[in-house]
């Protein structure tokens, strides 16, 4: 698991597609099989397992190719309550963002996020210039993933 999908994990943000995937495969692995019968079945009865083969296959193959949507997560709100009482400007510090989540914000932990997330390599050197850039795309990215940032704390 990489560092950005531990925030995820954090902020109660969990991929759709990859809860969706079980659930297809599910679908597939009921789906009836003609060795599964045994014994002479009436054609009534075949053509009723025809059908219902059909229905299930219809189903997994719709469960597989429909868009899934994102639910989404109040970002702000959710890391506002974790900062009560707590001073920390998460809104402007990747370090204090971090803190919040109660993830390590070493200069080495927020170095292996900036590369995971391919911080450009002349900011790498300069911390400042780092933090700035790995903050904003770190909300960026919460955003893509179904976390409901506003847009002024994107700018």
């Amino acid at each position: 698991m990489g560092f950005f999908n531990k925030i995820l994990e954090k902020l109660g943000i969990k991929k759709d597609a990859e809860k969706a995937a079980p659930a297809a495969s599910s679908v597939a692995a009921k789906k009836p099989t003609p060795a599964a019968s045994k014994g002479k079945p009436s054609a009534s009865a075949g053509v009723k397992a025809g059908v219902s083969a059909r229905r299930d296959e219809v189903a997994g193959h719709a469960a597989v190719r429909a868009p899934v949507a994102i639910s989404e997560v109040d970002v702000v709100k959710k890391l506002e309550d974790l900062a009560v009482g707590k001073e920390l400007n998460w809104k402007v510090s990747i370090v204090d963002l971090l803190k919040l989540l109660d993830l390590d914000s070493s200069r080495e932990s927020r170095n292996e996020l900036a590369v995971e997330l391919g911080c450009p390599a002349d900011l790498m050197n300069d911390s400042a210039k780092m933090n700035t850039w790995l903050h904003k795309t770190v909300l960026r990215k919460i955003a893509e993933n179904g976390g409901n940032i506003p847009p002024s704390l994107l700018d």
